[in-house]
């Protein structure tokens, strides 16, 4: 259904993972957003792209955009999405994390570059990410607002997405605010993404994409040389969202599967 004159369209608080998340998941709801909320910022494996990040922030079409200037851990594709195992801050890694350490060793070796690389494991970081976005997090939401963030999966399966949700999910349960969640899955999610189609979420509330605005968010990236997308992405010509689960389905062996946006990568 289309949503319904105040339901959710007040007190909108977006809170992503990456710049660029807003505009790709949440391009129906930014226009009404009192607030975006950006929690990752620097990345150890492209040491300036933090920079290029801030610049395009204060530089996007919305008057209250904030981030948290969190340093990726570098997760992404370190967890085994066939069989996937969630954790408290977000989901267990598989062996491709030892890969990634590696790199992460050549990348302290490199003279300058050491800082942005700290002598500590991606596991121990995602750990410390997770505390440190909570306690970030608790001092910019408020019980009457509508907070959209990541789904459970992560849309096309990105680690710090998930980070995300569990951050906001611990939220929502000490705050009380209402949270939503999107519906973007792709063929890497899936698995993850069915063991909450059985969970009752209520009925979905469907919203057009705002593809022009979206696309002044995406010129902004690019302009600033980090968008992290593809350039040939087109917007889908709806978004729909629904009260975010507390819990994985009793039942996932039997779902039930609203509209999704359905994509690959």
């Amino acid at each position: 259904m289309s949503d319904p004159e105040g339901t959710i369209l007040s007190n909108i608080v977006v809170v992503v993972a990456h710049p660029d998340d807003e505009n790709l998941w949440f391009s129906s709801v930014l226009r009404q957003a009192s607030k975006i909320i950006v929690a990752y910022e620097d990345y150890w494996a492209e040491p300036d792209i933090g920079e290029k990040r801030a610049a395009a922030i204060a530089e996007l079409p919305h008057p209250n955009v904030k981030s948290l200037k969190i340093p990726e851990a570098g997760t992404y594709g370190c967890a085994n999405w066939e069989n996937p195992e969630l954790s408290k801050y977000g989901i267990m890694f598989s062996k491709e994390t030892i890969k990634r350490e590696l790199k992460r060793k050549a990348v302290r070796a490199i003279p300058g570059l050491s800082a942005k690389a700290a002598p500590k494991s991606i596991s121990q970081i995602y750990t410390e990410n997770y505390y440190s976005i909570l306690e970030l997090l608790r001092d910019e939401l408020t019980p009457d607002m509508n907070v959209f963030t990541h789904n459970p999966w992560g849309e096309y399966g990105h680690e710090d997405h998930l980070q995300i949700f569990r951050v906001v999910d611990q939220l929502q349960s000490e705050i009380g605010f209402t949270q939503w969640m999107g519906n973007y899955v792709t063929n890497r999610s899936l698995p993850l993404a069915r063991t909450y189609f059985g969970s009752d979420l209520g009925d979905p509330i469907c919203m057009k994409t705002d593809v022009a605005y979206a696309q002044e968010f995406t010129d902004v990236y690019k302009k600033h040389d980090c968008w992290t997308w593809r350039d040939d992405w087109k917007w889908f010509d709806q978004e729909c969202f629904t009260i975010a689960p507390k819990a994985q389905s009793d039942d996932p062996q039997q779902t039930h599967i609203g509209p999704m946006n359905v994509f690959s990568i």
